[in-house]
């Protein structure tokens, strides 16, 4: 895994979040440069779980989905003539009622 980096305004956006949950949570404040080492400091220690749980997320929806490939993918062979009945049935329901062998003579 390569280390993970923000953009910069995401990162701004960040220690912004750090210091406001801080001034609402916790009876210190803390500057900018705090915040910044706090938040590099979670990046480079939690980061990694949350990368593997996502990459383990990832993997598993896409097992299940190549496991599904038949039911999502599957054609339906020689199809041709049962769709070409049912367009006959559809456009001319009173071919039916006259080929239809149960319908009286």
């Amino acid at each position: 895994m390569k280390n993970l980096e923000l953009p910069k305004q995401t990162q701004a956006q960040a220690i912004a979040s750090i210091r406001k949950y801080f001034d609402e949570n916790l009876p210190e404040p803390i500057g900018d440069l705090a915040a910044g080492l706090l938040l590099n400091f979670f990046i480079e220690e939690v980061g990694p779980v949350l990368y593997n749980r996502a990459i383990a997320d990832a993997q598993e929806r896409i097992q299940l989905r190549a496991a599904d490939l038949t039911g999502e993918l599957f054609a339906d062979e020689f199809q041709y003539w049962p769709r070409q009945a049912a367009k006959r049935k559809a456009t001319r329901p009173w071919i039916s009622k006259i080929r239809s062998p149960e319908s009286p003579a």
